[in-house]
């Protein structure tokens, strides 16, 4: 079996094309998966679920290589954490998604599509989609927020209560306590 070193792998990163998300290059896992499999092809990804509970996923996944007398060698471990429904793509496969997540974290470790950054493209589009749901759930939220308390005196109030200075200074439990809140 032929010993990788650091060219082979700087080789095989140099083959693989980097997309574009929010002005920075990513890798996506696929391409580190055949980078990998250029230099390790009886190499292994294991990949084990951790945990899958109240629609939460964990997984763990490490890659490495046997060598000819059989020991196995770790190159590198990735872990990741899912939440069902917390966008398109985990509503039906947040289970997949989260497996090939932590698959991409482990070949980063390993040395695969980290020209760029550890975390794969589709991490950080995930982690996208999901910031911008977020933000999306707080405009609601304020707007709900100004129509239960429309006066300027109530909104003083609240904002000495919690000592901020606009509405977008809540936290979201701030915001939960004051929505579910009974008038009276």
């Amino acid at each position: 079996m032929k010993i990788v070193n650091w060219e082979d792998i700087k080789n095989a990163n140099s083959q693989m094309a980097p997309i574009e998300v929010k002005g920075k290059m990513y890798m996506e896992v696929p391409q580190r998966i055949k980078a990998f499999r250029m230099l390790y092809p009886q190499g292994f990804i294991k990949n084990e679920m951790l945990s899958n509970e109240n629609g939460v996923c964990i997984f763990k996944s490490t890659v490495g290589f046997y060598a000819e007398d059989g020991k196995e060698h770790i190159l590198g471990v990735g872990t990741a954490y899912e939440k069902e429904n917390s966008s398109f793509i985990n509503k039906t496969s947040y289970i997949e998604n989260c497996e090939t997540s932590a698959c991409g974290r482990a070949l980063g470790m390993a040395g695969f599509g980290i020209d760029v950054s550890v975390a794969s493209a589709e991490e950080v589009q995930n982690a996208i989609i999901n910031q911008t749901r977020d933000e999306k759930i707080r405009k609601v939220d304020i707007t709900a927020l100004k129509k239960k308390y429309p006066t300027a005196e109530q909104e003083k109030n609240i904002f000495e209560h919690f000592k901020i200075t606009k509405w977008e200074d809540m936290t979201v439990g701030q915001m939960s306590e004051l929505i579910n809140k009974k008038e009276g």
